[in-house]
């Protein structure tokens, strides 16, 4: 079965990507052969059964950059045919989506004006989004959370048949054969740090979005015995915009931030750190803390985030309640720091090592043939 993917950017660090990409190559594992249509591509390229097809787009403004780009990928499908279209970015003609995007109308009616609601931007977007949700469509959607799922169900009332909440993928892989012990070993001759260090480690590349901030004004209040020996590893590349050094110097923790960049040790510092704080003030599902409870790493995270609800499950970690109250936030760090991190790292363990027993690794490639070969049956 040949199945196209359609995606508007690439970029090697992004979670969506990630998961496209992880995707094909299941689809791929699976038999299947995968086309990629985009319009930009960074890293080396998939081979086998997994090709890139970059495709020019033409417009002065985002949209019309957008609208360029779907033409060109709907002319590609034309000329070559393929037996399903799965989308990583909404646009017409979708058998399936992969809904990684919060929704778009109801952040254009919660957090912009009207006056943004009546121009060209609003109504692509809007068209686009309507496309893949409303009642009329036949495309079936991947949600991350059923947070998302009862968000699009208010603004499109789609039919619930056709959505369908994954699982969150345990990425086992990336810590399989590596020891905790070794990792911290190693994390603490990287970066220089005494053996007893507390190591509080951020994995984002948007410095006020993730709320890295944030935890540096948590380190800042922290009494002075345990900030002496306490360190922030933040790790992303920041916006050029970023007033992470700044805000450091600011509050006097400068010494004990550490702005580490993009990394592919991430594994290993997971594994070494004491816990991951991701206290964001927006972040749809939070692929980091998946990783971080399979890592056995405790979490301090925001409930806005949509992978909170399985922290608070698990029991992995401590979730900041909406409103967001940085006193709040200060407390919640040093408790955690001051308290034996076992429980919380079990916790994590268990409950990721539980949906891997429960769940396929292949779970979305699985339902994406499921669907094309039920659409090829109607439609044969």
């Amino acid at each position: 079965m040949k199945f196209a993917f359609t995606i508007f950017k690439y970029f090697p660090y992004g979670g969506v990507q990630r998961d496209m990409l992880r995707i094909a190559n299941d689809c791929a594992k699976l038999g299947h052969k995968v086309t990629i249509y985009t319009g930009e591509w960074r890293g080396d390229k998939p081979v086998g059964n997994v090709q890139v097809h970059i495709l020019p787009s033409t417009g002065w403004l985002n949209h019309q950059r957008h609208q360029s780009l779907i033409a060109n990928m709907q002319a590609a499908l034309k000329l070559a045919p393929v037996d399903f279209v799965v989308g990583f970015n909404r646009m017409a003609g979708l058998g399936a989506y992969y809904a990684a995007d919060p929704c778009f109308i109801a952040r254009a009616y919660h957090e912009k004006s009207w006056f943004y609601r009546l121009g060209a931007r609003f109504r692509f977007f809007r068209n686009c989004e309507n496309a893949v949700f409303s009642r009329q469509s036949h495309c079936q959607i991947l949600l991350l959370t059923t947070r998302d799922k009862a968000e699009f169900q208010h603004w499109y009332q789609t039919p619930e048949v056709r959505l369908h909440v994954l699982q969150p993928n345990i990425p086992a892989d990336k810590f399989k054969n590596k020891d905790r012990t070794c990792a911290r070993d190693y994390l603490l001759k990287q970066f220089s740090l005494p053996q007893d260090a507390n190591v509080i480690l951020t994995v984002g590349s948007a410095y006020i979005r993730k709320g890295v901030d944030r935890v540096v004004k948590a380190i800042a209040a922290l009494p002075e015995t345990i900030k002496q020996n306490t360190w922030l590893l933040a790790v992303g590349e920041y916006e050029s915009s970023s007033s992470f050094a700044k805000d450091a110097k600011r509050l006097g923790v400068a010494e004990r931030c550490i702005q580490a960049g993009g990394r592919a040790d991430v594994a290993d510092l997971m594994l070494g750190a004491n816990l991951l704080a991701h206290p964001a003030r927006s972040e749809l599902a939070g692929l980091v803390i998946i990783e971080a409870m399979t890592a056995g790493l405790p979490v301090l995270l925001t409930d806005v985030c949509g992978y909170a609800s399985h922290v608070k499950t698990a029991g992995a970690g401590l979730v900041l309640e909406s409103p967001y109250n940085q006193a709040q936030c200060n407390a919640s760090l040093l408790t955690m720091l001051m308290t034996d991190n076992v429980s919380w790292t079990n916790a994590g363990l268990n409950y990721t090592n539980s949906i891997l027993e429960k769940s396929s690794p292949t779970a979305e490639a699985d339902l994406i043939i499921q669907f094309a070969l039920k659409q090829n049956t109607r439609s044969g």
